[in-house]
């Protein structure tokens, strides 16, 4: 849970500090996925709307950097990429983000924005309902223009979301992040990439449910 109350002015501090570490493009899709993470955290969980918010101004803050600084970023703290991120440099930001919220952004470096940072990408066993929205929010935001990005966004908002009852709510979740999940994969296979092992085991995970 989180522990920090996040407040408008924090997140206006927020959102013009990042605005100046990250180039047009990847601005307007964060604050897209800002947005998202309103919409639906207004549905699901509407007291952490703004943890969530921040979440998502903080989920790409090292999408643009190096290999290289990825790797300096993961030695300064005296860890290693695993075998999966090596496999799979695009998946390395999320890793790297959470690990400098702390240092560039220690007014919200709280576990729950945190976790939904680091899992932004692959997913995990169990996800939290926060874990969920930040990595669905980043999959279906309205800047998103590939065919399945369109074709989740579609099945998530298709549906009378805000009527149904929290259990319905909750298993229309689960299902919508079960077929991103399917989707991310069969779109690796076909590429030939790795799969991340965090992917499956989240794949696995919601398939139980």
């Amino acid at each position: 849970m989180s522990k920090i109350n996040v407040t408008e002015k924090m997140l206006s501090a927020l959102r013009e500090d990042i605005s100046s570490r990250m180039s047009e493009r990847r601005l307007l899709h964060t604050l897209g996925v800002e947005e998202m993470a309103a919409r639906i955290g207004e549905i699901y969980c509407p007291e952490k709307v703004n943890m969530l918010r921040a979440a998502a101004l903080l989920h790409d803050i090292t999408k643009e950097l190096t290999p290289p600084e990825q790797k300096e970023i993961v030695e300064r703290h005296d860890l290693e990429m695993s075998r999966d991120m090596q496999e799979a440099p695009s998946t390395q930001h999320a890793f790297t983000a959470s690990l400098v919220i702390p240092e560039l952004y220690p007014d919200f470096a709280d576990e729950e924005i945190i976790d939904a940072v680091k899992y932004h990408t692959t997913g995990r066993a169990d996800m939290t309902l926060s874990e969920k929205i930040i990595y669905l929010s980043d999959y279906i935001d309205c800047t998103r223009t590939y065919p399945d990005c369109v074709e989740l966004r579609d099945v998530f908002w298709g549906r009378d979301v805000k009527n149904m009852t929290e259990s319905e709510r909750l298993a229309h979740l689960d299902t919508v992040m079960l077929r991103s999940f399917d989707l991310t994969i069969a779109d690796l296979k076909a590429r030939n990439k790795n799969i991340s092992r965090e992917t499956a085991e989240a794949r696995e995970s919601l398939s139980k449910k």
